[in-house]
């Protein structure tokens, strides 16, 4: 049984599908807000309807590109059925914003196992502030109510408070914690803590890493360093690359996706923060623009706030 067989069998479906509608609120709000105005006074989808729609998607931090992509799929639709009209508008919208999601990204989370890795090693990356720790937290949570044995590694010796902020995660969700002194080489930490996992017989180990966003090439350096020191332990570590993005800043998290997907072998995303923002277009913008699964959100500042990513789910409570 792969873990994340262990991590789907504690969802339940009704308190995350709450939390989720709850989470996009603000979103959900400023959207249909903005697609009202837009229609206004139109009966039919006209070219005018079309461009005040590309300018909602646009400021609703889609993104232009996914966003030129959507209204281009609407206007072929409205030039095969002459008579559509604006009341559609909404449904034709959620259902090209899903076949674009689907086409782009077919490898949903919901099919995704963790496999026979063990321990499964996953590497968390992001920008101070963006709630990187508080994700890695909740999933440790998440996995260790699975029935999981989970290790955490605090590599971002750089600041005294991260390494003492995953220490008080570990003790929260009553995981251990393997830390070294402020300074301390993070791929030495990162070694330890494989080490340590593979003699205890540990599940996963989940690696918080430097959120400074410096240049390129040191930041490639770094994240380097501690993949090849991890792979002196355990040879294909890590298999996940976790990049943590703050859905509120909008445009500036395409671009931190972007400086991270240079940097290193991102090959998932965990989106925080939805609640607290009308930016959730975000998620819609980035799944399609990197091709990268978004794997998590999170969607409340519960311990047990962080969803796994289901791109039906998210579109059609964004348009409930």
């Amino acid at each position: 049984m792969g873990l994340f067989d262990f991590f789907k069998k504690k969802e339940t479906a009704p308190e995350a599908q709450e939390a989720l509608d709850k989470g996009l609120e603000k979103t959900k709000d400023g959207f249909f807000n903005k697609i009202t105005k837009a229609v206004a006074g139109k009966s039919s989808v006209d070219d005018e309807v079309l461009d005040n729609l590309e300018e909602v998607l646009v400021t609703s931090d889609v993104g232009v590109s996914t966003t030129l992509k959507i209204i281009k799929r609407i206007e072929e639709r409205v030039s095969k059925d002459k008579y559509l009209n604006t009341s559609e508008l909404n449904y034709i919208l959620r259902d090209e914003i899903q076949f674009l999601l689907a086409e782009n990204n077919s490898n949903d989370f919901r099919q995704f196992e963790y496999g026979d890795h063990k321990p499964y090693v996953i590497m968390v990356v992001g920008v101070n502030g963006v709630g990187k720790t508080t994700t890695i937290g909740k999933l440790a949570h998440k996995l260790k109510e699975s029935g999981l044995k989970v290790v955490l590694g605090a590599a971002d010796t750089f600041r005294a408070a991260a390494v003492e902020q995953i220490k008080l995660w570990g003790e929260r969700v009553g995981v251990r914690v393997v830390a070294q002194a402020m300074g301390s080489d993070p791929a030495s930490v990162a070694f330890d803590t494989l080490q340590s996992a593979v003699a205890a017989g540990e599940d996963v180990v989940i690696i918080d890493t430097a959120g400074r966003l410096h240049n390129k090439v040191g930041l490639m350096n770094e994240l380097g360093k501690i993949k090849q020191v991890m792979q002196k332990v355990i040879p294909n570590a890590p298999h996940e690359i976790l990049l943590v993005l703050d859905a509120s800043t909008g445009q500036n998290a395409f671009e931190q996706c972007k400086q991270f997907t240079e940097a290193t072998d991102v090959n998932a995303l965990a989106i925080t923060k939805l609640d607290g923002t009308a930016k959730g277009g975000v998620v819609i913008g980035i799944s399609d623009q990197f091709k990268i699964p978004v794997k998590y959100i999170g969607v409340g500042e519960k311990i047990g706030d962080l969803q796994l990513f289901d791109k039906k789910e998210f579109v059609n409570s964004l348009f409930k």
